[in-house]
């Protein structure tokens, strides 16, 4: 629970729907088994297209997956950076997915590792485990300041805040160079084919290859 937008209700979803996390030998285990992996078709040796989200396995798993990406979205911190970032180019509804396939990675390598997340907020995680507590049955201490007290104080807040916003600008000013790649079309992956079996491209694409000159031939022999 210490990754924003996932409490425990999400969290408990997560969990009941994998069970064990190491069956997984790789996130992109993980994800796929949510369904949020894009489709791929490909025929022969013709690049790959990618399509919607497989959808497969546990709807009401993925679903809360999607609702913590956008209570995550809203929250300060490198995964709003990330959200906005995809939104630009592709629009909110692919961007949410984006966001929930990215919180599917940070669950799996989290719970791998047995740590947390490293940019939580302290007394909101507090507050999510008091909740949580008093949920399952703990006496109220009403009165008594307790481990999530700090939740209620506009400094704590205000500060672990900040410490959020400059995670979120240094992930901005990370990829703020890096540039979309585009799936590679029919003639860049023939282009790449002959390149790789040493015929020209004219060839493979059925074109006349002119003929060497007399000297070039003699100079080629």
């Amino acid at each position: 629970m210490t990754v924003p937008g996932i409490d425990a209700t999400v969290a408990l979803s997560i969990v009941a729907a994998v069970g064990d996390f190491t069956r997984f030998r790789t996130p992109e285990k993980l994800v796929a088994y949510f369904g949020l992996h894009p489709r791929v078709r490909q025929s022969g040796g013709q690049p790959a297209s990618h399509g919607r989200i497989t959808k497969a396995g546990s709807a009401h798993a993925r679903g809360m997956l999607v609702e913590a990406a956008w209570s995550a979205s809203k929250a300060p911190g490198p995964l709003r950076a990330f959200y906005q970032r995809v939104a630009a180019r592709r629009g909110m509804q692919v961007a949410v997915v984006a966001a929930a396939r990215k919180l599917t990675v940070l669950c799996w390598h989290l719970i791998i590792s047995g740590e947390d997340y490293a940019y939580a907020q302290p007394s909101l995680v507090a507050h999510k485990r008091r909740k949580l507590e008093l949920r399952a049955g703990s006496p109220a201490a009403r009165g008594h300041k307790g481990k999530s007290a700090g939740y209620s104080l506009k400094a704590v807040r205000a500060a672990e805040r900040d410490l959020s916003t400059q995670a979120e600008t240094a992930y901005r000013t990370m990829v703020a160079a890096w540039q979309p790649t585009r799936p590679a079309t029919r003639t860049t992956a023939r282009k790449k084919i002959a390149a790789r079996s040493g015929v020209d491209v004219a060839a493979t694409t059925g074109a006349r290859l002119p003929r060497p000159s007399r000297g070039d031939a003699a100079r080629q022999g």
